[in-house]
Parts: structure tokens; C-alpha cells; sequence
């Protein structure tokens, strides 16, 4: 009888296009087998033994039935039910032995891949990651592993195992019977039609299901994390959302309840092929028995011998579409570790000691355009739907949409591709600049370039009189801070969520940053105090305690050049007058780039920065930018009006 693979296995693949192997990808997937091919060894040797003792016991039983009984011979008989026993005792210590080598070679195949993965992403660019999406790269480092795990651990032992066993198998039936094993073989074109018959009907319902799934799990994912949740109750949304749901867990259930009707109904045919074909076996067998062409107990060996021909037979039927399967997992693991590094270090790039805090843009021109060959492509995944794009109109497939209308889907494009143009301005150490203009203008997307977030497109940028793309990363990072407007806190402690800057600091110094950032009070209000856990992205704060606890972090890694949005309009009076006082200290003595959206700051500038559509439109100090009555002139009177009153 068909496998409880088997059958399933059609049922993803019928009706769906072969994933291709190619030569180069089965080498380099070879490669990562490499380090463990000790173990594979040993675990073939283990399959090899298994084997043998499998085919052991047919053999007794016709022993018992042929010589044992028909002689009444009961040492032998003795001898013969001990190695009944002492078989499965043995088998079974042999496939421990073999379950802790797989493991250790599949497990190890996960820590290989996972790490080089992760490494790899860590070092992608920023672009690559505001156009990837999260739940993608999470299924790569999960699935796609696993899958490629699955490929060495799993379908090439199988793949081996069913040859083996196969092959010593029909040697062993047709040193009993040549005609008998012919007829047993003759019923697998059966197997094969039933499947593939039934094998497209359970294909379609799976990917229903896994699509109903697919949808239910991506609002699960939408309406259950905290802004979500959020959503859905500001506008009172509850009885909405649990109806929806109740909808896609009700397709889900129909769904399932159709494809085990479906399943039953394909086990129940496959096992009648089987009956049939071990009914023609025993029906030849027995006239051949009874023409005294050969035993009792040979008929009996050779019926368990057939059950034991079946499964690997079928198994081996579906072999070239789950090795490719397995196998172009790797393929997509592959794409991420290939996928070129747009943010490199030279190979003798310098090491940036204590830095005095020069900038200088020279001529400095960025684009958003997205070049395909460092994104990932999209994939299809063979028995699996996990590309929900719209989560609560719940379109499944907009790919498949797009290919029937016979048009690609579109693109998304950013809304402006030249982000800045030619921008040119030098920065003396320990001065503080501020940039305004109106939203849009490109003031974030130059803060960006700074850290080396993203490279110019055209021109360069020096610290110290060296171009940042001279410079190794790690001493950029540890020379620059940087503090966003929107402040990210890890589902940690408070202490944690500081320490994430200086790894070795002490206590006191992690106290003075808090002090200095005019947040240590509040934290020693807390039953916990810096062991605190600040919840997901940080929610069980407030914008100003979150974001003073950022300007925390910052201070405490002690940066030579200061980089920061100081977007306080959400906040409230006390919490901004805090983070502004806060502010005033970290930027002392140091070269400090302002997104400045208060006049205090706009006014203690050494130098006011203009820009709008991408461009330094104006530059300045205070006064002669007013006397130019331009941009800046008519923002003042505009943004900063209010403020000056209140001042």
C-alpha cells in the first residue's frame, strides 16, 4: 500500500511545473553536505544494514513453515522465534544510530545556512530592506531552510534508502519466483493512474486550503499585534474583525473537511490495487503451490516481500519531484547569500581612530532607483501559499491575476527618484547645522548618507578629509550617533535597551547617560527601575520617555558626530522642554546635523541649511537668511511663528 507520503506528495505536485535542478545548484547544495560526509557515510552504512536484516524475516518465516513445522523440529523452531526477537531489537538500536547521524547532519546543515543568512543580511543596505518584505526574509530563514535541510537529511536518505531496499528486495523475489515478481511489479502503473487521477483534485483543494490559511493567518498577523489591535478598537472594528474571521476559519474548515473526504476516498482505491495485486500474487502462487512448483512457506515470504517491494516502489515513482523540491529550497537560500553587497567595505579600508568631527559634501546626488539584481525575486513555493497581499479584501494571488490578463504586475516605484541634488556644504568640527524645509525636501534621506545608510549616487563624502567609502564600517558606526524620529526599542529591559550602545558600560555610566538625558527619574519610579521590560517597539512608554531614553542610548556610546530629527510636535509641553534641555547637553561639543523643527535650536545653529525638492536652496546663518527673504524667510513666519510668540 501507497506510503502516507505518497499520496500526499501527488497531491502537491500534480498539476504544477517541475522545479528545475541544475547542475551548478546540486554541487554547491553538495558542498554544504561536505563537512558531514563522515557521518553520511555512516549513516549509509547503518541503511545498508537495516536493509539486509528487513529481508531477514520473510526468509524465517518460510524457514518456520518449510523446514521447522513440516520437520517438528522444535530446537529449530526455538532458534528461528529467537530471531524474530533479537531482529527488531537489533534493527531498532541500528536506527538510532542512523536517527542521531541525519539529525546531526540536517541540523547542522539549519546552523550552517541560518548563520550565513543572517550574517549576510546584516551587512544588506538599508534600500534592500525598505524594498524586501519582513514576512519573506522570516520564511527564508525558516522554510527555506528547513526545506533545504529536508534535502540532505531527509529526501536523499530516502531517495537511497528506497533504491537499496528495492534492489535487494526484487533480487531476493526473483531467486524465489521470476514469475511471481513480474506480476507484482505489474500493478504499480495503477498506483501511478490513481494518483495522478485523484492526485490533481487534492492538489487544487490543498492550495485552497493553504490559500484560506494563508489569509486567516495574515489578518491574525495584521489585527493581534498592537497596532493593530489598536486600530480595531479606536474604530470600534471588534464585531467586524471576529466576523471576517469567523468567514476564513469556516473556509478553512470546509476545505479540510473536503480534502480528507478526497483523501479517504484516494487511500481506499490505492488499496484496492494493492489487495488486487497481492490477491493475483497468492492466487498464481497458490496454483504454482499446488502443483508442487515450490512451498508453503516460500508463497508466504514472497507475500511479505511484496508489501515490502510496494512502498519504496511508489516512493521512488515521486522521487525527481521531491528531490527538486527539496533541493531548489536551496536555491532560494542561495539567492539572499549571493545577492551583491551595495554597502562594502574596501578590502584595506581605514580604521577610523577619535575623530575631530569634519563633514564635507561634495556635489552629492542620490536616486531611490532599485536595482533588481540586489532584491529578491519572487518565488513561488511549490504546495505552499504565504503571499497574501491584501490582507482584509483578501486578494490571494494578484501574480496570478496579473499572468492571466497576460501582463506583468506592477511595480512599486519610489515617489521620487532623485532624493537630492548636487549637495554641497562643509561642516567644521564641533559646529551644529540645522536643516528645515518642508516635508519632502530630502532632509532624512541626507541624515541617511552620513552613517553611510546609503551611498551617493554621484559625489563623495568626507569625515576627517576621508571618503566614507574609504573607511570600515564598524569605526563609522562607533564615531557617529544617531537618534530618529521614530524611536525603536527592543521587547527587552531598559538596561538592555541602553547597554545596546556600549556593551561594556557600567552602571554609573549607564546612570549618567540617563541623567543627562533627563530620563533617570522616571526610571527609578518604576517598580523595576532599569530592569523594567519596555514592551513590544517599546508601546509601554511614552514618545517622550521612549525617545529620551533613545537620546540615552546615545550618549552613552559617546559619538564624535551627532545625527538627529528633533521632531517633538507629539509630544507633550514637559516632556519636550526635557528632551530639549537633554538635547542642549549631548550636542555639546560636538559636530551635530539638526532636522530642527524648534526655533531655539534653529537660532543657536552655526549654520541653517535650506533645502526643498532635494536641493540646498539656501545657506546661512539666521540673520542673513531673513535678510535674503526667501524660503527660510517665509518658513519663519510660517512654522516658527507660534514659537516666537510663546518666547
Amino acid at each position: 500500500m501507497m506510503g502516507s507520503g505518497g499520496w500526499w506528495t501527488y497531491m502537491r505536485h500534480s498539476g504544477q511545473e517541475k522545479p528545475q535542478v541544475t547542475r551548478s545548484l546540486l554541487l554547491r547544495v553538495l558542498r554544504y553536505a561536505n563537512p558531514y560526509r563522515r557521518q553520511i557515510i555512516g549513516m549509509l552504512v547503518t541503511i545498508i544494514f537495516t536493509t539486509f536484516l528487513g529481508l531477514l524475516n520473510p526468509l524465517i518465516f518460510r524457514e518456520i513453515i518449510d523446514g521447522a513445522l513440516a520437520d517438528k523440529d522444535i530446537s529449530r523452531l526455538n532458534v528461528l522465534a529467537l530471531g524474530l526477537v533479537l531482529i527488531p531489537i537489533v534493527s531498532g538500536g541500528v536506527r538510532i544510530i542512523q536517527r542521531k547521524l541525519n539529525s546531526a547532519i540536517g541540523e547542522g546543515v539549519i546552523y550552517d545556512l541560518r548563520v550565513s543568512l543572517y550574517q549576510h543580511l546584516q551587512r544588506m543596505s538599508l534600500r534592500f530592506f525598505t524594498n524586501t518584505k519582513t514576512g519573506e526574509l522570516m520564511s527564508r530563514l525558516n522554510n527555506d531552510v528547513v526545506g533545504a535541510q529536508n534535502a540532505i537529511s531527509n529526501t536523499i536518505v530516502n531517495i537511497i534508502t528506497n533504491i537499496i531496499t528495492v534492489i535487494a528486495t526484487m533480487a531476493v523475489m526473483l531467486t524465489l519466483e521470476w514469475r511471481l515478481t513480474i506480476l507484482g511489479v505489474l500493478v504499480l502503473p495503477f498506483f501511478i493512474f490513481i494518483a495522478r487521477k485523484l492526485g490533481s483534485q487534492l492538489q487544487g483543494i490543498a492550495r485552497r486550503q493553504m490559500g484560506y490559511n494563508a489569509q486567516m493567518n495574515a489578518m491574525m498577523n495584521e489585527t493581534l499585534n498592537i497596532s493593530g489591535a489598536l486600530l480595531v478598537k479606536l474604530f470600534g472594528r471588534t464585531q467586524t474583525e471576529v466576523d471576517r474571521f469567523d468567514t476564513r476559519a469556516a473556509d478553512v474548515r470546509d476545505a479540510g473537511i473536503e480534502r480528507a473526504v478526497v483523501g479517504t476516498q484516494f487511500f481506499v482505491l490505492i488499496s484496492l490495487v494493492s489487495v488486487i495485486g497481492t490477491a493475483i500474487v497468492y492466487w498464481v502462487g497458490g496454483l504454482l503451490v499446488i502443483q508442487d512448483a515450490f512451498t508453503v512457506g516460500t508463497i508466504v515470504a514472497f507475500g511479505t516481500y511484496l508489501t515490502q517491494l510496494y512502498t519504496p516502489l511508489q516512493a521512488l515513482t515521486n522521487a525527481p519531484v521531491d528531490f527538486a523540491q527539496s533541493v531548489v529550497s536551496f536555491e532560494r537560500v542561495f539567492e539572499i547569500i549571493d545577492l551583491p553587497l551595495e554597502i562594502d567595505e574596501k578590502e584595506n579600508a581605514l580604521e577610523l581612530e577619535r575623530v575631530e568631527g569634519e563633514l564635507i559634501f561634495d556635489d552629492v546626488t542620490f536616486r531611490y532607483d532599485i536595482d533588481e539584481t540586489m532584491l529578491l525575486t519572487d518565488v513561488e513555493r511549490h504546495g505552499r501559499m504565504d503571499n497574501v497581499k491584501a490582507t482584509l479584501s483578501g486578494n490571494l494571488d494578484d501574480k496570478a491575476k496579473a499572468d492571466k490578463n497576460g501582463k506583468s504586475a506592477p511595480k512599486v516605484h519610489q515617489a521620487r527618484e532623485l532624493a537630492l541634488k548636487h549637495i554641497a556644504f562643509h561642516i567644521k568640527p564641533g559646529q551644529l547645522v540645522a536643516l528645515v524645509g518642508p516635508s519632502g525636501a530630502g532632509k532624512t534621506t541626507m541624515t541617511y548618507l552620513i552613517p553611510r545608510l546609503y551611498d551617493p549616487s554621484e559625489g563623495q563624502i568626507t569625515i576627517d578629509g576621508h571618503d566614507l567609502r574609504d573607511v570600515t564600517l564598524s569605526s563609522l558606526a562607533n564615531n557617529i550617533g544617531m537618534v530618529t524620529q521614530e524611536t525603536y526599542l527592543f521587547h527587552d529591559t531598559i538596561r538592555t535597551n541602553l547597554l545596546y550602545a556600549n556593551p561594556t558600560a557600567t552602571q554609573e555610566q549607564i546612570e549618567a547617560a540617563a541623567k543627562a538625558a533627563n530620563i533617570h527619574d522616571f526610571i527609578m519610579g518604576l517598580e523595576d527601575g532599569y530592569d523594567s521590560i519596555v514592551g513590544e517597539r517599546g508601546y509601554r512608554l511614552s514618545g517622550g520617555e521612549k525617545q529620551r531614553i533613545a537620546i540615552a542610548r546615545v550618549i552613552l556610546k559617546d559619538p564624535r558626530i551627532l545625527v538627529l530629527d528633533e521632531a517633538t510636535s507629539h509630544l507633550d509641553s514637559q516632556s519636550e522642554a526635557l528632551i530639549q534641555e537633554a538635547l542642549s547637553r549631548i550636542m555639546e561639543d560636538r559636530t551635530s546635523i539638526v532636522i530642527a523643527h524648534r526655533l531655539s535650536t534653529i537660532l543657536a545653529a552655526d549654520q541653517i541649511l535650506v533645502m526643498d525638492r532635494g536641493q540646498i536652496v539656501e545657506q546661512g546663518t539666521h540673520d542673513s537668511l531673513l535678510a535674503e527673504d526667501g524660503l527660510y524667510a517665509n518658513l519663519y513666519e510660517t512654522q516658527f511663528s507660534q514659537q516666537r510668540e510663546l518666547a
